[in-house]
């Protein structure tokens, strides 16, 4: 295999890596923003990109559904000034408790990362 092919598909193989992080990092990110209170759809991509993590509505309901369905989340309807009744999420408390492992399991990961990065290479 030649070195430009060998570049794409080491940027390729990056790239589904970070396709796969991103997926269970997002969930967390949502479940962290609907902590506090409950949040409409379009804050939650709000804050997401306002924190630079790209995502687009397609992917944002469907994982909203699941975490919905896997009992991490639920919903309630809100009035609205600007036209129907708004459906905002909030945590249950099971939500919280997965929030809250995940929290200690990230903070651990960060951690070994940062003791690999310091690590001289070979």
């Amino acid at each position: 295999m030649d070195q430009e092919n060998t570049k794409v598909t080491a940027a390729s193989y990056a790239e589904n890596l970070a396709t796969q992080l991103r997926k269970g990092f997002l969930a967390y990110c949502v479940l962290l923003i609907c902590a506090d209170k409950p949040k409409y759809t379009s804050d939650i991509l709000k804050t997401l990109r306002d924190s630079k993590l790209v995502v687009v509505e397609g992917t944002i309901y469907p994982l909203l559904s699941r975490l919905q369905k896997d009992g991490l989340l639920e919903h309630e309807w809100q009035e609205s000034d600007q036209g129907p009744p708004r459906k905002y999420y909030k945590l249950t408390d099971y939500g919280a408790q997965v929030a809250q492992q995940l929290k200690k399991q990230v903070n651990q990961l960060n951690k070994t990362l940062k003791v690999i990065e310091k690590e001289p290479k070979k």
